[in-house]
């Protein structure tokens, strides 16, 4: 699966911020690449994902990548973590087990 990156910005990033209780770590799931994306084209076809910013947390598969927010799009089912360096697709959720990607 090859995937391309293009970074947008989101107008107002700090306003959609939301407050938690805790320190604001978030726990890592990997999830299968094959149920985040659509594959219209055959698994060899280069995808373009449009990221919307990085978080602080580096990949928890290769402790190298940093994660880029990939939000819905044409081809993405859902809101995910990706990392560039290794190709994972994470969920997030806050330690209290509140949903981290939702609006």
């Amino acid at each position: 699966m090859n995937f391309q990156l293009s970074e947008q910005h989101s107008q107002h990033p700090a306003a959609s911020r939301r407050q938690h209780d805790e320190a604001g770590c978030l726990v890592l799931s990997e999830l299968n690449p094959l149920v985040v994306i659509d594959h219209l084209d055959g698994q060899h076809a280069a995808l373009t994902l449009h990221t919307f910013g990085s978080v602080r947390e580096l990949c928890p598969k290769c402790q190298q990548g940093s994660l880029k927010l990939v939000l819905r799009q044409t081809s993405v089912r859902m809101a995910h973590l990706f990392c560039a360096e290794c190709q994972g697709c994470f969920d997030a959720c806050y330690a209290d087990g509140a949903p981290a990607l939702t609006i």
